[in-house]
């Protein structure tokens, strides 16, 4: 009997080392790639970075897993930061959230560009493959993608917005960037804070509006306190993002994984970040007209005037963006302008 019994242990053993010969390799060499949100599960943002993820995984025949994280290694202006010094693996960044660290980017951000984040998102991206001052300003990290969200409306809770004075005297929440010297310039009352602050800030009468794209009404969760919207062609903001893996993660991925993450970047990934927006903003519209929320088209009146008063603004980041390296912003932000165009449904 105990002869018989060690024959059974070792006809099983050899059975075992069978089956683990045909496991792919993968299964033995599995990378986890832990993913950062400082937005809310259910965000266009969270819920794309994670799709993104979800799909590397697939194409390598599973060598990658997804970790999303329960909650962000670090507050929105130091997610930049925390990625490259690996903190996570990969999230988001707000190019506006850090003031004076990103200046080119700034390009994308001016008023009247597109209304579809999907164009303005790929335009973005074909920009930074042909202009490497953009690269210059994301070293320490690997970017998989630069893109934007959706057109940016004018919320609030006191009254309709219908032309310039209507902005004056109310109390606003901006998230940085551009828009910081757009509302400026326009003279309201500004105050930069990150938008995940933004229900806390509105409920409370701390700040009388904000400026988001339509689906973060949605998505902060602010629908019971907007009263009022007022939305402009092309947006009357935009806000630059970028979305980053750590380097030092990405040189250590075996050969056939970096290039998937190669093909999964640029173009590819700006567009399903683009497109995920489109796609949440077409909800949000829908949620608040729903929510009984009260629109304002700008008319043409207003529009110039919010034209002729930004244009100085664009005037300063041409200097700037001269002053830092960059060969003839001005025709590049034409050039961008023409790009969406030519992208936009």
């Amino acid at each position: 009997m105990a002869s018989n019994a060690r024959h059974a242990v070792v006809a099983a053993a050899a059975s075992a080392a069978a089956l683990l010969s045909l496991a792919p390799s993968g299964a033995l060499a599995q990378t986890t790639l832990t993913l950062s949100s400082w937005v809310p599960p259910a965000h266009t943002l969270t819920e794309t970075q994670k799709a993104w993820c979800e799909e590397l995984g697939k194409r390598t025949q599973g060598k990658v897993k997804c970790n999303p994280l329960p909650r962000a290694v670090a507050a929105p202006p130091g997610t930049f930061d925390a990625v490259r010094n690996g903190l996570a693996d990969m999230s988001f960044v707000v190019h506006g959230y850090t003031p004076g660290r990103f200046t080119y980017t700034q390009m994308v951000e001016v008023p009247f560009l597109g209304d579809s984040a999907e164009a303005t998102s790929v335009a973005f991206q074909r920009i930074y493959n042909k202009v490497p001052q953009f690269a210059e300003e994301h070293k320490g990290v690997k970017v998989i993608a630069v893109f934007t969200h959706g057109p940016g409306i004018v919320f609030n809770t006191k009254r309709p917005v219908t032309k310039m004075d209507d902005l004056v005297g109310l109390k606003w929440r901006i998230g940085g960037g551009m828009i910081n010297d757009i509302t400026k310039a326009l003279g309201m009352n500004v105050t930069l804070k990150p938008a995940s602050e933004s229900y806390e800030l509105l409920s409370s009468g701390v700040m009388d509006g904000t400026l988001f794209p339509a689906e973060s009404v949605e998505g902060f969760k602010i629908d019971k306190i907007i009263k009022y919207a007022t939305r402009f062609p092309g947006g009357l903001y935009n806000t630059s993002f970028v979305f980053i893996m750590n380097q030092a993660r990405y040189d250590g991925l075996p050969a056939d994984v970096k290039k998937a993450v190669d093909e999964m970047s640029g173009e590819y990934a700006a567009r399903m970040m683009g497109r995920g927006w489109d796609n949440v903003d077409r909800r949000g519209m829908a949620f608040m007209q729903a929510a009984g929320v009260q629109f304002t088209q700008a008319d043409a009146a207003f529009v110039k005037a919010v034209g002729e008063k930004t244009a100085p603004v664009i005037d300063a980041w041409v200097k700037a963006a001269e002053a830092k390296g960059l060969p003839n912003p001005r025709k590049l932000l034409a050039d961008y302008r023409a790009e969406i165009k030519k992208l936009q449904p």
